[in-house]
């Protein structure tokens, strides 16, 4: 067993959050009550899906509402990190876009059968990874419009679409979403265990099997993660994704 669960772990689990929370809030980084509601909605979350767990997995209509539950959830997540208004549903296209093709692969070649103890974790990796590439892509995406909104605005007068004119500003920035992906796989078995390798040699699998595990996961995440940023990048550039633009009033003046 890597970690017991005890008393320790809870009391050093609890210490390290307060710890980050509390290096957050010295540093004036603005997130400290962020980590606490964060740390306290894992937990939670994490006991209930562990309690639930044995009924999922023995039921494929509970294993898909399972899995519609995980994607709706990262669909409203990474919509809201986006954009404020209406317009984060549209997350779920990006999402989606990256992960479904994917799955349906590994299901259609019987590589993942259609078993929630196989499903599930995989499944929830990848929802991962595409929302962590939404977020990243569509947050710097809108950034960067934001804060070059005169060049957008001239590409346009020079006679650009409104739609190539905000990829060519959004398109760079939006690119950097994929680079923890790309710096974890290139560094993988030099810098870092992943999870899936550590969890398979503990589970007793032979490091080889679990290297295979490892490397497919990161290989479909790059996939995944690659589909979604070009989505939500194209969803930025049509301005289906957008942020409410705040005028000042003092540059109405006469």
């Amino acid at each position: 067993m890597l970690l017991p669960v005890n008393v320790t772990l809870g009391a050093v689990l609890v210490a390290l959050l307060l710890a980050a929370a509390g290096v957050a809030a010295a540093a004036h980084l603005g997130r400290h009550r962020e980590i606490l509601i964060a740390g306290v909605r894992a937990a939670v979350q994490l006991a209930v899906v562990a309690l639930a767990i044995h009924w999922v997995v023995g039921s494929l209509p509970l294993l898909l509402g399972f899995l519609t539950l995980m994607y709706a959830v990262a669909v409203r997540t990474a919509g809201r990190r986006m954009t404020a208004n209406t317009t984060w549903w549209w997350a779920a296209a990006p999402i989606a876009a990256g992960v479904l093709p994917v799955v349906g692969a590994l299901l259609l070649t019987g590589l993942v059968p259609v078993k929630g103890i196989a499903l599930i974790p995989v499944t929830g990796i990848l929802i991962g990874g595409a929302l962590t590439a939404t977020v990243l892509g569509g947050r710097r995406a809108l950034d960067e419009l934001t804060a070059r909104r005169g060049e957008v605005e001239a590409g346009m007068a020079l006679g650009l679409l409104d739609r190539d004119a905000r990829l060519e500003i959004a398109r760079p920035a939006a690119s950097d979403a994929l680079l923890p992906g790309l710096d974890q796989t290139r560094t993988v078995g030099l810098v870092t265990l992943p999870g899936a390798f550590v969890g398979m040699l503990l589970g007793g699998a032979s490091p080889v099997q679990a290297g295979a595990v490892q490397l497919f996961v990161l290989v479909a995440l790059m996939a995944v993660q690659a589909v979604a940023v070009s989505v939500v990048l194209e969803l930025v550039a049509r301005g289906k994704v957008h942020r409410e633009v705040r005028v000042d009033v003092r540059d109405q003046s006469p």
